[in-house]
């Protein structure tokens, strides 16, 4: 079976991104391609995360940053069902969402609540999920971008 590297998805992710925004996902201009991905892997200062196309989608691709704020090991949040990202009070809130992102492609300026792996809640700021795209242009899962410092939003140093 072809596991895809971290890069390859953070490629995916982009692509996704450039479709329907028109650009890249932010990132220092002075890194090339291959250093761009890395840095949107390791060091963005914001979330990005992955979730397939399933009826319950599970997560597939996670950044430092997503790390960090969920206090999850990597192993542990792949696969996970990406419901469990936020409380059960916020359920419903997120699910709007995510149709709102099925209907349209791309829904941005979220913000609201999630859990962490011991049950603590946080506030994600300035989220955009958007739809990611197979080689064919089919809908193949969803991707978000949130910045976890409302202070830092846009600030990539």
């Amino acid at each position: 079976m072809y596991v895809p590297s971290q890069e390859t998805f953070v490629d995916v992710l982009d692509k996704a991104y450039r479709h329907w925004t028109g650009q890249g996902l932010p990132a220092p201009a002075h890194l090339d391609a291959q250093q761009r991905l890395a840095w949107l892997h390791s060091d963005a200062p914001y979330s990005l995360l992955a979730h397939d196309g399933g009826a319950d989608p599970r997560f597939t691709y996670v950044n430092e940053c997503a790390l960090q704020c969920f206090k999850y090991p990597r192993d542990s949040f792949i696969g996970m069902p990406s419901r469990f990202s936020a409380s059960a009070l916020d359920r419903a809130a997120r699910q709007r969402l995510l149709e709102q992102v099925t209907a349209n492609g791309i829904a941005d300026g979220y913000s609201g609540w999630r859990v962490d792996a011991h049950n603590q809640p946080f506030m994600i700021h300035a989220g955009v999920v958007w739809t990611l795209l197979d080689d064919a242009g089919q809908p193949c899962g969803q991707a978000a971008l949130f910045w976890p410092d409302e202070q830092r939003i846009g600030v990539l140093a």
